[in-house]
């Protein structure tokens, strides 16, 4: 197998990439003085993936919410009965797994034994072993799972957010499922999303930190399995998403100590994807920064009247067909400062951005980008899932350079609606 070398002059960071036969895609990211390394195989199906056509088929395959989630539980079961944390805590990794809405991950880090961990890695990723017997019995370990999720005040703050933006699109719907949509889960059900997502073709293996590049290269071409690739990609079928919102205001009683909140707004740009969904998120998150950072007015005033405290914080979630910004806290006001913000915002409509602030900020990010490489766990999930993305987080700075303070000019008045915003809370009991 083939890898291509890339070295980004101004950072100095280097990378092996390419293709395996297989269709898996493939990158790894040597980093000199590091003791660890750390490697994360993923694919492109999470949560919202319930409606699909499997390529060479022509019907729709509908599957229970919460099924992605169900199946990266059920990939540590081995055909054989072992225990996958057994097999990497012998060669001392640590091992873990994810599902979110777009992507399931399985991944380790390690300071010894790299190979071994990865070979392991591979070969229990390409293992499935699904029994109706094994599948029912995981039922009632998840089912526990979701009930705590109930229970978790930020978790159910979270998704009632969600559940104001979004009135059809399956990025609403909890990523464990429910206990009702587990419970028709099916050994057949899970093959079917397993042949279909974990296509080697559907899926990328990211690797960071002290590696031997040749190495590697002869642990992925040994461990990978016969895999015909995909000749054409994977149908995913979501519903229209209107552009109004579900309902702007949600509130729960909850066991809390103090008020918890969760306001943003609806991205309704969407359906874009590579440099251009890249060039989208750097202007929203400056944007973040200029008017809720810190050094903000808005910050300043919402924190001068006790409005908010050390807890908020902001956030902007993309993929390419639905997004959204967020800032969350405590406060003992929740509404106020939604008010209060809504109304900053419309002020600084009428007043104008800073370009000041702008040029400040901008270079605050790069030196954001820059820092990123310091963490090889912290890079090298962030390359998966903006790869997902048709991302090149490499050459972020080609996209980077691009953005001028008219553009972000152009982004505040497109985003920050309030016909687009929605606050949730959660209110003590």
């Amino acid at each position: 197998m083939e890898l291509t070398f890339r070295k980004n002059e101004l950072t100095g960071e280097v990378m092996y990439s390419g293709v395996h036969k297989s269709g898996l895609g493939i990158y790894i990211i040597p980093k000199t003085g590091y003791s660890g390394t750390y490697a994360i195989f993923g694919t492109r199906y999470g949560s919202v993936d319930s409606d699909f056509v499997v390529p060479g088929e022509t019907e729709v395959t509908h599957v229970p919410d919460g099924i992605a989630h169900y199946l990266e539980h059920k990939m540590f079961d081995q055909p054989d009965g072992s225990n996958v944390f057994d097999r990497f805590s012998k060669y001392g990794g640590n091992a873990n797994a994810f599902t979110s809405f777009n992507m399931t991950a399985y991944l380790f880090s390690a300071t010894s034994n790299f190979e071994e961990n990865l070979a392991t890695l591979l070969d229990y990723v390409q293992s499935p072993y699904y029994t109706e017997e094994t599948v029912q019995k995981e039922q009632g370990i998840i089912g526990q799972e979701i009930r705590m999720y109930d229970d978790n005040p930020g978790w159910k703050l979270f998704f009632n957010f969600i559940n104001c933006l979004y009135q059809n699109h399956p990025v609403k719907k909890e990523i464990a499922g429910t206990v009702e949509s587990i419970s028709k889960i099916t050994a057949d059900y899970l093959y079917k999303c397993y042949n279909t997502f974990y296509n080697l073709s559907n899926m990328s293996l990211v690797i960071a930190g002290n590696i031997d590049v040749d190495r590697a290269v002869k642990v992925i071409d040994d461990g990978i399995k016969n895999n015909e690739p995909f000749t054409e990609p994977i149908k995913k079928l979501y519903p229209d998403e209107p552009k109004e919102l579900a309902s702007a205001y949600a509130e729960r009683s909850m066991a809390v100590s103090a008020p918890m909140f969760m306001l943003g707004w609806k991205d309704n740009d969407v359906n874009k994807t590579g440099a251009e969904l890249l060039k989208k998120n750097i202007e929203i998150t400056i944007l973040l920064r200029m008017l809720f950072g810190k050094s903000s007015a808005i910050y300043k005033k919402l924190y001068d009247a006790g409005l908010i405290n050390s807890t908020f914080s902001t956030d902007y979630t993309m993929q390419p067909d639905y997004g959204f910004t967020s800032l969350d806290g405590e406060s003992r006001n929740p509404e106020k400062v939604f008010e209060v913000i809504m109304d900053e915002i419309e002020e600084i409509r009428k007043s104008g951005l800073c370009e000041e602030d702008f040029s400040r900020t901008k270079k605050v990010m790069w030196g954001s980008y820059i820092r990123s490489h310091n963490d090889i766990e912290e890079y090298a999930g962030l390359y998966m899932q903006l790869l997902f993305m048709g991302i090149d987080y490499f050459d972020f700075y080609e996209v980077y350079k691009t953005v001028t303070f008219e553009d972000i000019k152009a982004r505040f008045n497109e985003h920050f609606r309030r016909d687009y915003a929605a606050l949730s809370v959660v209110k003590p009991v």
